[in-house]
């Protein structure tokens, strides 16, 4: 235990004595980490985004206002039968005259017309929803055939494939360019950890010697230095928290006006709190140990 208090003691000598390189190191730490929290937000962004655009799609059946409830509940069950169809929701004429009105309220021209013709014109309609979007065209393909041809009048598909794989090439694009930013943070990190600590043995190289002459070990000599990366660490994950709760505080409400969702980044961060910050803090330690004990291999030989 003296030897670890005194290995402590020597830790916070060192910082102090290299206050600004300190300041430094921890800074660039911190641009690592929030480069790395990037590739983060583009992520949940993403998939927030094709997340809405696949809830927004679906297949509409209308059919004929004909059809009688055996033909229909025949192409209900038919369509039900794929696997993957996640959902199924029937409207009946009155229901899909109701909406009819609601959706043309504004257009008094239309509902006259509707008045006039004195019945409800409109047939049922049936929203299948399925797993994917690449799913429906499936369905619209199984649909073609002679026996439905006069039971459904028509078929309705807003192919929005193409507006996800937009997405997908921007935040690829966007995820490389983090990616490069945070390989740059992360060579920058390791050089001015690696200076951080060679400047330190050197301007302590006579103490250094002395304590080996006295018969201290190689690792208490490395101790200081191991605990300055293990402080740099804490210090960066820290401040990079800090960063991180301010700056999903102010994008939050702009992120609920496009996804429609309150709090969705802070909520992510809560929800996956142990994850993200074990991780980043092992990555950041491994950085910081590896580079110290590589800057000191060559000095230790005294």
């Amino acid at each position: 235990m003296l030897s670890l208090f005194r290995i402590i003691k020597f830790c916070f000598q060192d910082i102090m004595r290299n206050v600004g390189l300190s300041y430094q190191t921890v800074l660039i730490l911190v641009l690592l980490l929030l480069s790395v929290n990037t590739l983060v937000v583009i992520n949940v962004f993403t998939n927030e985004a094709v997340r809405s655009i696949k809830d927004q799609i679906d297949v509409s059946l209308y059919f004929n206002y004909e059809a009688n409830d055996e033909e229909i509940n025949e192409v209900k069950s038919y369509v039900g039968g794929f696997p993957e169809v996640t959902e199924i929701i029937f409207l009946n004429r009155d229901e899909v005259l109701a909406k009819f009105k609601e959706q043309h309220k504004d257009n008094p021209e239309v509902l006259s017309a509707l008045t006039e013709l004195g019945e409800n014109p409109l047939g049922p309609t049936m929203i299948v929803k399925t797993r994917e979007p690449k799913d429906y065209e499936k369905v619209i393909k199984a649909l073609n055939v002679p026996e439905y041809e006069n039971i459904i009048e028509a078929k309705t598909f807003g192919d929005t494939q193409r507006a996800i794989d937009r997405i997908h090439v921007v935040t690829t694009q966007v995820e490389r360019f983090a990616i490069g930013l945070s390989l740059l943070f992360a060579l920058i990190a390791f050089l001015i950890i690696l200076n951080t600590i060679r400047v330190a043995i050197y301007t302590q190289r006579i103490e250094i010697s002395i304590k080996k002459l006295v018969g201290a070990s190689n690792w208490f000599v490395r101790g200081p230095y191991v605990i300055e990366s293990i402080f740099f660490t804490i210090a960066s994950v820290l401040i990079t928290a800090g960063f991180l709760w301010v700056a999903f505080r102010l994008l939050d409400p702009y992120t609920a006006v496009v996804f429609k969702k309150q709090n969705l980044l802070f909520n992510y961060y809560l929800e996956n709190k142990y994850l993200l910050a074990g991780a980043q803090f092992g990555s950041v330690l491994f950085l910081t140990v590896v580079s110290s004990l590589l800057a000191m291999r060559r000095y230790l030989r005294v």
